[in-house]
This record gives structure tokens, C-alpha cells and sequence, in this order.
């Protein structure tokens, strides 16, 4: 079984290479962000500027974005942090959903990941299999990948959340049906 590499190694390796991909190294960059007046807490403004005014590679623009925001004091936040966040207000009422998806998912194997992000949680084995995001008030959206989608009535065609091929809307804990439960386990098992 290929070794399973974390956000951070990831990003470790594309700093590596940085002066080779793009001209300049991730320091120097820093620097570029700092010197263009960007407010280095604003990710995503630092990667629209770093693609339309550099066409840095995307992996790239995530590594520049993430080191300036750290030079400027930002703190990367746990696991758990980043998924009480998308749960709060309006969105509280989600998280028995997400917290069953979560021990369905996990109890799949001891190589399932669970990774931070600001809008949804991704599930990964050796690649993002499923991702579960809070997508309004009353619905939370189960992505899962599928290399050979199975025919189902319950999925969509979608790219979101995360890497995910199709997608169904859950609006309570009760419509974690066993169907749901074999479609979770179908895409675990396409991405092992």
C-alpha cells in the first residue's frame, strides 16, 4: 500500500520546487505578496493574484498563499476547529448529519483520513473519496468519487463538494439510509 501523504508533506514538496516551477522561491514570493500591498489573510485574493497576474500553478498558488499568510501571523486551525466552524449559527442544527456521515466513513478502515478545510471535510484513503459539506441551512451535501458511478437514484453529477463526482442532499440523520451506507462504501472502495 502506496504511504499516505498529508496536506503538509504536500505542501512541504511543492516549496521544494518552487524556484523551479515558478522563477522564484517561496520566500521570495512572500516577499511579492507582501511588496503588492495584498492583505496576506485573504487567501484566496493572494491566489487569484498569484494565477491571473503570475499564472502561477495552482499547488503553487496554495503553498505562496498559505506561507504569506503564516508571515503574517495566521495560525493553521485543527481538524476539528475547521468542522465546528461550518457548523455554527444557522448551520448548528447539521451537525448530528455530519456526525453520523463521519462515524459511517471512518468505521470503513483504519486508512481513512479526515482532513481540515474552511468550507466542507474531505475523507481521503489514498485519494479524497467523500466530502461533506453544510451546503444551506436544512441540507448538508455527502461527495463521494466514483472511477465507475453506480446507477443510482439518490446521486447527482457534481464536482463539489471537494474532488467529488456526484452528490446527494441530506437533510436529516433518518435519510442515512442503507442505500446511502452502500454508496459511501462503494466509493471508499473505488479509491483504495
Amino acid at each position: 500500500m502506496a504511504k499516505m501523504t498529508s496536506p503538509s508533506d504536500m505542501m512541504k514538496a511543492v516549496s521544494e520546487n518552487m524556484k523551479e516551477r515558478t522563477g522564484k522561491t517561496l520566500e521570495e514570493w512572500v516577499r511579492s505578496v507582501q511588496e503588492a500591498g495584498l492583505d496576506a489573510l485573504d487567501q484566496k485574493a493572494v491566489r487569484d493574484w498569484l494565477k491571473t497576474e503570475h499564472n502561477i500553478p495552482q499547488n503553487s498558488q496554495w503553498a505562496i498563499a498559505d506561507a504569506a499568510a503564516r508571515a503574517a501571523g495566521w495560525e493553521r486551525p485543527s481538524v476539528e476547529a475547521y468542522i465546528d466552524s461550518q457548523y455554527q449559527g444557522e448551520k448548528a442544527s447539521l451537525r448530528p448529519i455530519f456526525d453520523k456521515l463521519r462515524e459511517i466513513i471512518e468505521g470503513l478502515g483504519a486508512d481513512v483520513v479526515v482532513e481540515g478545510r474552511g468550507g466542507y471535510t474531505p475523507f481521503v484513503r489514498k485519494r479524497q473519496f467523500c466530502a461533506i459539506q453544510a451546503a444551506t441551512k436544512t441540507r448538508v451535501d455527502l461527495g463521494l468519487r466514483f472511477r465507475e458511478p453506480p446507477d443510482s437514484e439518490l446521486l447527482k453529477t457534481s464536482s463539489l463538494p471537494g474532488q467529488s463526482t456526484h452528490k446527494l442532499g441530506l437533510g436529516s440523520p433518518d435519510q442515512i439510509t442503507e442505500k446511502v451506507r452502500e454508496l459511501i462504501r462503494l466509493a471508499y472502495e473505488q479509491n483504495g
